[in-house]
Formats: structure tokens, C-alpha cells, sequence
């Protein structure tokens, strides 16, 4: 397996003022033969404020082992609510799908079977580019003419909706506090699905505590309005975050720490008193943050770390998801 780091941004492509030194980049995971296969982009959760390794590579390699080539992307996110993300990540997304497209050959990526998956607000950031595709333009002429569509989106426990049963935290992160009813509309998934949008398969469990169920149903609603092909689980009980909801993943085993980058940067930059926080705050971040090495990997969840239980019903969603994939196809 070929594993890499790929910045997706230029330097002077890329200016994002919470990143401090951060740019988004993707991270594969690649056969070692000549086999032309189909791709898995993997976009991990976070409230829109870090990227967590719990749905990064444990995910990609599960992928990986179904037979296809898996990225992960580290998007831009913003903890510290430093300056609304706005556009910013899916940008980001959308240019991850396109330099993917652009090195298809390199990678040896079918590009037409070119998948989305993403959890929680990482799976806003996915329907997001699943219902806004057509309207992020790339000004670079090596991905300007590529396009950014992905031809089939998996939404693990989704954020989708701004209204009633919005996760506030990724809402208010991603447009700020005092966000218009335009932006709010332009982010609340279901009402922007469209004849355009590609199948979409959903999964999330009732007992949800951190994004209401109700989330995915809307999605469901929409989707099945406007005609757009899904499939949706719904499972009975579990928490929000279950990623592969296996052994791995109950036992912290999810491998490199690669996604908390930006978090790295940050870590740095309030040590160097580049950022004016409250000491108590610096402390804290500093405490948990400070000595992160994004390089290091994760083999056993350390004790300050909420794990949650893995759901072996839960834990079948990867086949379900796997063989809908293949049925695109059909």
C-alpha cells in the first residue's frame, strides 16, 4: 500500500486566516499493481473544527481493502471561530475531487467511479458538494475543465439541515453566529437537492444524541422528491461518531493522526502568543493540543479520550454501503 501526503492548494492559491501555516491536502492509500480501480474520498467529522481521526484512515482502509484506491482529506476548519468558514471547505472538497480527476492516471483512479463518503459535518461538507457541485469554479487551468461531480455520496450520522434540528455548532462554525437566511438556505442541504445531484446512500442510528435523526430523514425526504436515486439505514440504537463501529475503532486503533494538522498549527501558534486567548483557554488547548504529532499514529485511545461502545449491528453499514456502490453500475 502507497501512502502519501498531497497538498491540494498552490501557496499563494490557498489564504485562509485561521490555517497559520495549515493547507489542505489529501492522503492516499494506494495498491501497489497497475489495476485501474475506483476511488473513495474520505472526509472526516469534527463539528467543523478539527478533523478527527476516527473517520480518517481506520475508514479509508476498510475502503482500501474493498478494492479501491482511498483518500482521506484534511479540509480547512476552524476551532477557535477565528473567521467564518463560508466557502472554504467545500472548496477545498471540490478541489480534492478535481486534482484526484487530474492525476487519475498517476493514481491509477477510474475517475468516472470517483465516491464521496463522509461522517457527520464531514457529511455536510459531502451533500454539500453532492448539491453544489455546479457551483464552485476552480480559477487554476489544470482543474478548471475537470470536473467535481462524484458519481455516488455516502452520508454517515449527516448534519444536513440550518433549521429547526440543526447541530448549531457546525452551523455557527461554518457561516458564523450571525449568518443571512440566504447563507443559511444555501447550507441547509435538503432544500437544495436537485434532479442534478447524485445517488446518495444515508446512514445514522435513532439514539443520535449529538445531530437529531431527523437530519437524514429530511435528506430522505428530499431526495426521494426530486427523484434522485438513495438508500437509506436506519439503525435502532448508538451513539453519534460510530465511524466503522468495530473493535478498531472502540479501541482507539485508527492509525496516523494526520487530520490534526491544523490542529498542530494552531497548538504552535498560541504558544507563540499569535492568537489573543483568555490563559485558562491557551492552557487548556495547549494541554491537549501542544506536544500533538500529526505524524504519529494511534494504535489505543488514551484515557481522556471518550471512546464509545461499538455496535455490531451498526457495524454492518461498510458491506451495505459497498454493495450499493457496485449497483451504480448496474
Amino acid at each position: 500500500m502507497i501512502q502519501k501526503k498531497y497538498r491540494i492548494w498552490q501557496e499563494n492559491e490557498y489564504d485562509y486566516p485561521g490555517a497559520f501555516g495549515f493547507i489542505p491536502n489529501l492522503y492516499s492509500y494506494i495498491h501497489e499493481d497497475e489495476e485501474k480501480r475506483p476511488c473513495m474520498l474520505v472526509i472526516p467529522g469534527g463539528g467543523y473544527g478539527s478533523v478527527v481521526p476516527s473517520e480518517g484512515g481506520i475508514v479509508a482502509k476498510r475502503f482500501f481493502e474493498a478494492g479501491y484506491q482511498a483518500f482521506v482529506l484534511t479540509y480547512t476548519t476552524d476551532l477557535l471561530h477565528i473567521a467564518p468558514l463560508k466557502m472554504q471547505p467545500l472548496n477545498d472538497i471540490s478541489r480534492a475531487v478535481r486534482y484526484i480527476r487530474a492525476n487519475a492516471e498517476r493514481f491509477q483512479v477510474d475517475a468516472d467511479r470517483l465516491f464521496v463518503i463522509g461522517f457527520s459535518a464531514g457529511a455536510h461538507l459531502a451533500g454539500s458538494l453532492a448539491v453544489h457541485w455546479q457551483d464552485v469554479e476552480d480559477q487554476n487551468l489544470a482543474y478548471k475543465e475537470i470536473s467535481n461531480r462524484p458519481q455516488g455520496v455516502i452520508l454517515s450520522y449527516p448534519v444536513i439541515t440550518t433549521g429547526e434540528y440543526a447541530h448549531k455548532g457546525s452551523v455557527d462554525t461554518l457561516v458564523g453566529e450571525n449568518a443571512s437566511e440566504e447563507e443559511l438556505a444555501y447550507f441547509s442541504l435538503e432544500k437544495q437537492v436537485s434532479d442534478q445531484t447524485p445517488p446518495v446512500f444515508l446512514w445514522q442510528t435513532v439514539t443520535d444524541e449529538e445531530v437529531p435523526v431527523k437530519n437524514s430523514m429530511l435528506m430522505a425526504e428530499a431526495l426521494q422528491e426530486k427523484g434522485v436515486p438513495f438508500e437509506y439505514h436506519l439503525f435502532p440504537k448508538g451513539a453519534h461518531g460510530l465511524s466503522l463501529s468495530n473493535e478498531d475503532w472502540e479501541k482507539g486503533n485508527w492509525g496516523e493522526l494526520y487530520t490534526m494538522e491544523q490542529m498542530a498549527k494552531v497548538a504552535e501558534a498560541i504558544k507563540k502568543d499569535q492568537i489573543p486567548l483568555p490563559e485558562e483557554v491557551k492552557a487548556q488547548l495547549v494541554a491537549g493540543f501542544g506536544d500533538l504529532d500529526p505524524s504519529a499514529k494511534m494504535e489505543s485511545a488514551p484515557p481522556e479520550l471518550t471512546i464509545g461502545v461499538a455496535i455490531k449491528e451498526v457495524a454492518i453499514w461498510p458491506e451495505l454501503a459497498i454493495a450499493w456502490l457496485a449497483s451504480l453500475n448496474d
